[in-house]
């Protein structure tokens, strides 16, 4: 197997960084890849169903909504796509790591071999030209330009050249194949038995509830929090985002201990995702679980070195 570290170990450092550089912006939908037509489409109808939520409320559909945000976003997202398959923070039985990977799926952000590439090559050459997805190219093309930008993403570097573990495994190619089919089997079976609210409420509302969820990691924790360890890059722990997205706003903690399962490292910074995989790790489900020591904690203090990256502000 490939050595993990390999996949996202630190580039050379970042150029210096102001929110109030804005030459470096891409300008967004020049240049349109077939794949960005078919992202923007599927991003604004998710949004333009949020415009019949009033409409069609009901507390059944409000709590399907509900509980297919955590399936998804917790479960999928955080739990799958980032802390197991990305980062290999801890290792699950292949039938619930399957599982989980395609609850990530239905979240709409992509197939696991699409986001933990770009995920990966995000730590590998974070805050430079290289990253997919950096505030350096401005806010909201952090937050979601990025994504309907494919030729400026694959012009970055090697795309999918970093993630042969899951390309060795048929279940993932099976994903990256048939990802829409599954989609449409989701809202199949949601309009079959809700119909139209059901729609609204399981499709679009949780659907953007998330989408911001992951959008405002890449965003918002990169420009507005505090840094509490010496990662060289932008990354800033955010509690609000940290409860919003099930620990994942604890950001400087993630960049400074990519390998950590647990995100929010003291007790007052909340990180749902983490209370899930320690609950896995004591019924034995989850195992090889990853934490960083105290020597790894005095090696990114800022107190044992000095902060060449001095142009870092917290805005």
């Amino acid at each position: 197997m490939i050595p993990l570290q390999n996949y996202y170990s630190m580039a050379l450092p970042p150029k210096p960084f102001s929110l109030a550089s804005t030459d470096q912006k891409i300008k967004l939908f020049k240049g349109w890849h077939a794949r960005d037509i078919l992202v923007a489409t599927v991003i604004s109808g998710m949004h333009l169903l949020c415009v019949y939520a009033p409409f069609t409320f009901s507390w059944s559909a409000f709590w399907l909504a509900i509980i297919l945000h955590v399936i998804t976003g917790m479960f999928g997202i955080t739990l799958s796509y980032h802390r197991n398959l990305t980062h290999q923070s801890f290792k699950l039985p292949k039938c619930l790591e399957y599982l989980f990977a395609y609850f990530g799926l239905h979240a709409l952000q992509g197939d696991p071999i699409f986001w933990v590439s770009t995920h990966r090559y995000h730590h590998k050459f974070t805050d430079t030209d290289q990253d997919p997805h950096s505030p350096l190219e401005g806010f909201w093309y952090s937050h979601f330009g990025w994504l309907v930008n494919y030729n400026h993403l694959l012009s970055k570097g090697e795309t999918f050249m970093n993630v042969k573990d899951l390309e060795r495994q048929s279940y993932y190619v099976f994903l990256q194949r048939s990802v829409v089919l599954h989609i449409y089997l989701l809202a199949a079976l949601l309009y079959v038995f809700g119909g139209f609210p059901f729609i609204v409420w399981g499709m679009g509302v949780r659907t953007v509830i998330t989408y911001h969820a992951t959008f405002m990691v890449n965003s918002v924790c990169h420009i507005w929090g505090h840094q509490a360890w010496n990662t060289g890059d932008l990354s800033k722990n955010n509690w609000f985002v940290g409860v919003y997205s099930f620990g994942e706003g604890w950001h400087n903690n993630h960049h400074a201990f990519a390998f950590s399962a647990r995100h929010g490292l003291e007790w007052w910074q909340i990180d749902t995702t983490w209370y899930v995989i320690k609950l896995l790790e004591r019924v034995g489900l989850a195992t090889d679980v990853k934490l960083p020591t105290e020597t790894h904690k005095q090696k990114m203090s800022f107190k044992n070195g000095v902060n060449d990256m001095s142009f870092q502000q917290s805005t």
